[in-house]
């Protein structure tokens, strides 16, 4: 790749090639800053976001940031590329494609003929000129829809995932913390849990146990235990009744390789769970959670900034159909992003690249103890991405991950937000809340869930276990 200069008042500023153009147009990241290919200050950003503005988008197709030799990733992107569906904008420069994407033009329709066309380096570049309002206005016009039991992504909807993690896998802990969000109406996207232990029959036993429950109470939803891939495959040989299987991914073929995963992998475990035909509304069987710096903290970054090998990570996930992606924004730790600010952007550059590459985004709106935030910088982001369209956000008892030591949203914040935002769940789950007295005379979960019936039964399912 050719260096690329600029000069802007009385400097020229000097990028060996395109990644370094990329990296330092991105807003600053504590990751690309320890990485050491940040912008050194902000006259270097604002030169490279001048270069990026008026690239052809076609040098993507021409100049890869990862070799294509050297990655299946890559392959994957180029191969994978349509053609045909890019005509519509494969005359423009990044800067003309912001303007189109903000245009009255670019309709949800069009965007979504668009998707197959667009490379996560594309998006990732148009990204990096937007102010966080632009991010969200493009999302919001996108609805990207899914199904399995429940029907995923509907506009003017929101989906929420319960995540009842325990320290041990406890049944009764795990069965309580169930039963508590099933109460407020939390579930509607996947009853997901990240399991203690990678044990194949531990899994198991809490597929079992999400398996009975709904059966129990006929709940239009769908579970997953969060284990590898390889795992997931073998409980479907043993004969478990497993809905989704789950794995994380990131944008580079090494870094995947850090998750012991590779493209043949996710195909594989995709097929195996098609093979048990338990959807009932769809055939979206994949979970995927990304999030940005996964690459960078397995030395698997090959130069690139963080936020465009997280994009590259949703052309993985975009290749096994899945049913839902999110990231785990704030996860990884304040090496990667540092503050508030930085989670904050992350979360919304994210979801718009998720889902300009047609993929049902959702956020695990969440952050570490050690890094410079608190609840009501997460406060913010639930709300901003409410407003951009977000498929489902994830939620847990008090927002207080007592398994994983990581703070997100609360069972509470979903019901604040589908109040606020006129934003109920997924249909089928809405019609169940009706079903089993859930629902007020307006139609809406009340703050404090009353259904005597419904309580007793699940007080006693959870007793029983």
């Amino acid at each position: 790749m050719a260096p690329y200069s600029i000069i802007l008042g009385r400097e020229r500023h000097v990028f060996t090639d395109l990644r370094a153009v990329m990296a330092a147009a991105s807003a600053e990241k504590s990751g690309d800053q320890l990485a050491g290919i940040a912008a050194c200050s902000h006259e270097k950003r604002v030169a490279a976001r001048y270069l990026l503005a008026d690239l052809p988008l076609k040098v993507f197709l021409n100049e890869a940031l990862v070799p294509y030799e050297a990655d299946e990733v890559t392959r994957l992107i180029i191969d994978s590329h349509d053609a045909e569906a890019f005509k519509p904008v494969s005359h423009m420069t990044v800067g003309q494609f912001r303007d189109f994407l903000l245009s009255y033009e670019a309709t949800a329709d069009v965007l979504k003929q668009l998707a197959p066309g667009l490379t996560p380096e594309m998006v990732a570049a148009v990204s990096k000129l937007m102010r966080n309002h632009d991010l969200i206005t493009v999302a919001a016009k996108t609805s990207i829809v899914t199904a399995f039991r429940s029907t995923i992504g509907l506009a003017g909807r929101l989906s929420s995932r319960l995540q009842p993690n325990h320290p041990t896998d406890d049944p009764e802990g795990v069965a309580g913390s169930t039963l508590d969000g099933l109460l407020y109406g939390i579930g509607d996207a996947v009853i997901g849990i990240n399991p203690a232990s990678d044990n194949l029959d531990a899994c198991m036993r809490l597929m079992e146990l999400f398996d009975a429950l709904r059966q129990r109470f006929d709940i239009p939803t769908q579970s997953c235990v969060l284990t590898h891939v390889t795992t997931s495959i073998q409980a479907i040989e043993a004969g478990a009744p497993l809905d989704l299987v789950f794995q994380s991914v990131a944008g580079t073929e090494a870094a995947n390789r850090g998750f012991g995963v590779d493209l043949a992998l996710l195909r594989e475990g995709r097929e195996a769970a098609l093979s048990l035909g338990r959807g009932t509304v769809g055939r979206n069987v994949m979970y995927l959670e990304t999030g940005q710096g996964s690459a960078l903290s397995a030395d698997a970054h090959h130069g690139v900034d963080e936020q465009t090998l997280e994009a590259r990570a949703y052309a993985v996930a975009r290749s096994v159909d899945p049913l839902l992606v999110n990231t785990v924004v704030g996860f990884i730790g304040p090496e990667y992003l540092y503050d508030a600010k930085q989670i904050i952007r992350a979360g919304l550059e994210d979801h718009f690249c998720g889902k300009l590459l047609g993929l049902p985004m959702g956020v695990d709106v969440c952050y570490t103890n050690h890094a410079e935030a608190d609840q009501d910088d997460m406060d913010n982001l639930m709300v901003l991405l409410t407003v951009a369209g977000v498929n489902f956000l994830i939620a847990v008892p008090g927002a207080d991950d007592v398994m994983l030591n990581y703070q997100s949203l609360s069972y509470h914040d979903i019901v604040g937000l589908r109040h606020q935002f006129s934003r109920p769940p997924a249909p089928e789950f809405e019609a169940w809340l009706g079903r089993m007295g859930l629902l007020d005379r307006n139609g809406k979960l009340p703050p404090r869930p009353h259904s005597d019936a419904f309580s007793r039964a699940l007080l006693s399912y959870g007793g029983s276990r």
